[in-house]
Formats: C-alpha cells, sequence, structure tokens
C-alpha cells in the first residue's frame, strides 16, 4: 500500500481557484465603472436601489472574452450559471444548495430580477457581519472559492469513476461475448442511488461506486455506512449487488458488507492513471457472477 503524503486535491483546487481569478477580477473592475471604490464600497452601501441597479447590469451584461469560472475539475460553466455562482461564493453562500430554492418565493419579473433581490438582500446581511475592508479581497474570497470547489469536485469524481466503470464492463462483455446492457442512468431504490446497472434477460446487478480521497475522521464513519445502507437496499428488494469501493486505507470491513462480492481498491481515487487497469482486473474477475443474469 502507498500512501500520498502530498495533497493533491489541494494542490489542484488552489490552481483551479486562481484560474477564476480573473472573473473575480472583473466583477471588481465592472464595480469601479459602475462608480464604486472597489468590491468593499459595494457591499457596505446603504443605497439599496443602486446596488441593486448594479447587479442587474452585471447579470445582463455579456463577460468579456477571455473570462469564465471553472468548476473543480477546471471545466467552464456557462456564463449565466458562472455570475449566479461568483456571486455566492463572493458572499460566502451556498447558490446551488441554499441559495436558489428561495428564488421560487422572489418577486419579480424575472429570473434575474429574482437574483438581484435576493443577492441585495444577502449584500445587506453580510455588510453587517464583514464590514472589513480586508475581508472582501481575493486572498480572502479564494479560500471561499476552494471551500464550494472541493465540493463540485467531490461530485464530479464520482461522476468520473461511474463513467470508468460503465466503461470497462462494456469493453469486458463485448470480450467476452456478454449480451448484458449498462444503463448510462442511474437506478434509485429505496432512497438510495446505484450509479452501475448491469441488465440482462434473467436479473439486473446493482453496482454502488463508492470513492473517498481521505482516510480518517467522522466523514469515514459515514462513508461506510453509506456502502452499508447501498447494499442493504439491494438485497431487501431482492437485487445481486457487487459494490465498487475506491478508497486509500479504508478502515472497514469487507467482510461484514451483507453481500457475497465486493471490489475493493486500496487507492486514492486521484490517482486514476493507477486506478483504472486495477479497476478492469477485479471486474474481469466476475465474468461468471454477470454471465450469471445474462
Amino acid at each position: 500500500m502507498s500512501f500520498i503524503i502530498e495533497n493533491i486535491r489541494l494542490r489542484e483546487l488552489a490552481i483551479v481557484a486562481e484560474a477564476n481569478k480573473p472573473m473575480f477580477d472583473d466583477f471588481v473592475a465592472f464595480l469601479v465603472r459602475e462608480k464604486y471604490t472597489g468590491l468593499h464600497d459595494f457591499v457596505i452601501s446603504s443605497d439599496a436601489d443602486r446596488a441593486k441597479r448594479t447587479l442587474m447590469r452585471y447579470f445582463v451584461r455579456p463577460l468579456p472574452g477571455g473570462v469564465a469560472l471553472y468548476d473543480g475539475i477546471a471545466r467552464p460553466y456557462a456564463p449565466d450559471k458562472a455570475k449566479w455562482l461568483l456571486l455566492g461564493w463572493i458572499f460566502r453562500d451556498a447558490p446551488e444548495q441554499r441559495l436558489r430554492p428561495m428564488l421560487s418565493s422572489i418577486k419579480g419579473n424575472s429570473n434575474d430580477q429574482k437574483k438581484v433581490v435576493l443577492f441585495n438582500e444577502v449584500r445587506e446581511y453580510l455588510a453587517v457581519i464583514f464590514p472589513q475592508r480586508e475581508k472582501w479581497q481575493w486572498v480572502v474570497i479564494s479560500e471561499v472559492v476552494i471551500d464550494r470547489l472541493e465540493g463540485s469536485r467531490r461530485s464530479i469524481k464520482g461522476t468520473l469513476f461511474e463513467a470508468i466503470v460503465r466503461e470497462l464492463l462494456e469493453g469486458l462483455f463485448e470480450t467476452n461475448g456478454l449480451r448484458l446492457t449498462v444503463p448510462k442512468t442511474e437506478k434509485r431504490l429505496e432512497g438510495e442511488t446505484f450509479d452501475v446497472q448491469v441488465i440482462g434477460t434473467k436479473g439486473t446487478i446493482l453496482m454502488p461506486v463508492k470513492t473517498r480521497e481521505t482516510m480518517g475522521g467522522g466523514h469515514a464513519l459515514l462513508f461506510t455506512r453509506d456502502i452499508h445502507k447501498s447494499i442493504t437496499a439491494a438485497h431487501d428488494a431482492g437485487y445481486e449487488c457487487l459494490p465498487v469501493i475506491i478508497a486509500e486505507s479504508w478502515g472497514g470491513d469487507i467482510a461484514s458488507l451483507a453481500c457475497k462480492v465486493s471490489i475493493y481498491i486500496d487507492k486514492n481515487p486521484n490517482q486514476i492513471t493507477e486506478v483504472k487497469p486495477l479497476l478492469a482486473i477485479e471486474l474481469a474477475k466476475y465474468v461468471d457472477l454477470f454471465r450469471t443474469v445474462q
């Protein structure tokens, strides 16, 4: 077993965060053109009507060429989504998880007008909590951006391995002449999501794909509990289950899992080039299992 002492996740997130700085700088430059002295001046302004007019102009203004906001694995967001996320991050909030559900209850003739009303209220609230000028500089905001990108990256990385498992299965089935289907969609069952399904004329095998970068802490217990819940839900519904677990130094007991078979790769999921061939080898061991549902 090889440990990764270097925090690859943090290094990559820091790189992506800095790639997002030009969009932050563009927003600050826009505020200056709107006759504010900078971001701090905009945040603490007592003129709510002026602030709302400024926000509306920002939302309808096209982004300059070359300016973009990137997700946790450095893919650019669409411009409208980028503006929404950037402002949410600047105002220390979770724009998708917390703020977006509020939009439906806000009055406005357009989605942009609703966003303006919401962000202005958030701005006024933050002005009281963080009135200090230094709280609105990039060196501080970038820490918030890294935190938000981490959540984005975690979700994307999980989806990435789901796609890798599907790809490897399709190749495995073709090589072995198995007439099995691997849908691109997930299956929901008793509140649990199964990322990969193998469907044949005689049945279905559900394959939850679980990845974890770090080794310890309370989240490790939640990770293990999540694995057990997925397997239990599959078995209670009468499905064969083959969990795929990719986690460095996972402390869970594989023998305790409520399933006859499982795949565990003791690697950090950031090591994609190392994990993928190991995963292919492990999946190939279960050709006979897959053949039972053909």
